[in-house]
């Protein structure tokens, strides 16, 4: 006798089903919890693969709202450093800035300038007290770089400078009476607390929907594995401040899973950690047990997964998100839906279905800020997208996900393809129309928030029939739209 638990409906077999509003779409909120401590100003993750996130790409999404999660096909000292980067974009100060001391000479700071792509370094006595900065524009002219650092640098008795804590107005004013771009953080000791830039400013006035921390840095996630090696990775995101971890695996509901949860919460309690991925109810219980912040939903929806076909393993997207979401109803542990996403619409039906945030992978891989360069095939530009059960993935660090670590390429068993997506330009305008998807939904279904989008709305399953109905059909279009394509 079959064991069949029941009917799994997925993206394509549902809609939601209009109702009164007096709901407009440009009035809902779209705040949420990813974790039961971190709060999104927008339901969007970008998945934590290769050739989705990266450090540009976990910039695009917190400055518009979301979070991005660093893949970990890298070392640990390159994905902290990827996290870095993201931490030390837009928070106004520099917390970390690099610095050279009085005894650097001009070339070797000329160097670090080159090296790290930056205008600008703080210059520190041996004993660690400011003792002035130095300047692109100081090196412009100089024509022996053996002198040494304190010959062409603004010395600390003609630096302007700023106590720490000083509030945004005091801040802008200070740049503004002394015609400043940049503005170097003290203390009452003379040790350095930061650096501020008119640049990093301004990308804070032009974002003003991104998600920040509590020194006011972009947020950003990293992914983790369960194996070998990941105590030493995790040391490192945190040490550069990493905001969230998700345990990725293709399978969350596992000891070694549920092991790595618990040594994570033993070690690092502050640290917000997410685990999966996971399709049951069974799953959730084990892992709120365990003591993860949230939980990731999905077991083979992604376009480029073949988890299901190949290992015959899955359960229809829709169906899993509301199982997971009753299981952890009142609990207060968020879900994230992961993977199947191809319209906003699907997002909306996410949302209805119990997630509280959504994460992408292909609709934001060929993008500017996806990693890779763009390829040219047949006139038309591409960049590459593969999953992380893919071939080349698993080779580049990601078996461990699979539960392979240690197979070598001949003996891999892959549960992801390798293709490439069309190049689409910058993440922005596809984050809008993402968006603006989900609120119109939210307006039709008459939800201002998105715990009311978890409880409200209702679904009607469809046929084939139905779905080639709500496409387009019956005409050729002309002109595309920049929220549909077939």
């Amino acid at each position: 006798m079959l064991r069949i638990m029941e009917k799994g409906l997925t993206f394509d077999d549902v809609l939601l089903v209009p109702d009164y509003s007096e709901v407009l779409p440009r009035d809902v909120s779209l705040r949420t919890q990813l974790t039961q401590k971190i709060a999104l100003n927008i339901p969007l993750l970008s998945a934590a693969m290769d050739t989705v996130t990266e450090s540009k790409m976990a910039i695009a999404l917190a400055q518009q709202g979301g979070i991005g999660i660093i893949h970990k096909n890298l070392t640990p000292a390159e994905q902290a450093r990827q996290v870095r980067k993201v931490k030390n974009f837009e928070s106004g100060v520099l917390t970390d800035p690099i610095t050279v001391t009085t005894e650097c000479t001009l070339e070797e700071v000329r160097n670090i300038m080159r090296g790290r792509n930056i205008s600008s370094v703080p210059v520190l006595s041996t004993d660690g007290k400011v003792a002035g900065i130095i300047t692109t524009r100081d090196l412009r002219f100089q024509t022996d770089l053996n002198k040494n650092i304190t010959e062409a640098m603004t010395n600390r008795d003609r630096l302007i400078t700023i106590h720490e804590g000083a509030t945004r107005e005091e801040i802008i004013d200070r740049l503004r009476t002394h015609r400043l771009e940049r503005l170097v953080v003290v203390n009452d000791r003379n040790e350095l607390r930061g650096l501020i830039t008119v640049k990093d400013l301004s990308h804070t006035d032009t974002h003003p929907n991104a998600v920040m921390d509590d020194e006011e840095r972009l947020l950003c996630g990293a992914a983790v594995g369960a194996g070998d090696g990941t105590e030493e990775r995790i040391e490192q995101l945190v040490d550069v401040g990493v905001d969230v971890i998700i345990v990725d695996t293709a399978h969350g509901h596992s000891k070694g899973v549920i092991d790595r949860v618990r040594w994570v919460k033993q070690h690092y309690p502050d640290l917000q950690i997410i685990s999966g991925n996971i399709a049951t109810a069974e799953a959730a219980k084990a892992l709120m047990q365990a003591g993860t912040d949230g939980v990731k939903v999905g077991i083979g929806p992604g376009s480029i997964c073949t988890t299901r076909i190949v290992a015959g393993i899955g359960f229809p997207q829709v169906s899993a998100i509301a199982n997971v979401a009753a299981a952890l109803k009142g609990t207060g542990i968020p879900v994230i839906a992961d993977g199947g996403i191809r319209y906003s619409g699907d997002m909306a039906k996410a949302l209805a279905a119990g997630a509280n945030s959504i994460m992408v992978g292909s609709i934001l891989a060929g993008t500017d800020e996806s990693p890779g360069e763009i390829e040219f095939y047949q006139g038309r530009a591409y960049k590459s997208y593969r999953g992380m059960g893919s071939l080349g993935a698993m080779s580049a660090g990601s078996s461990d996900r699979y539960f392979q670590e240690g197979s070598s390429a001949d003996k891999l068993v892959p549960e992801g393809i390798e293709g490439r997506v069309a190049y689409k330009g910058s993440a922005a305008p596809i984050i809008h129309q993402l968006m603006g998807g989900i609120r119109a939904g939210m307006g039709y279904v008459g939800c201002a928030t998105i715990e009311e989008m978890n409880n409200k709305p209702r679904f009607v399953e469809i046929t084939s029939a139905g779905m080639n109905e709500s496409h387009v059909h019956d005409v050729t279009i002309t002109k595309e739209a920049p929220n549909y394509s077939r």
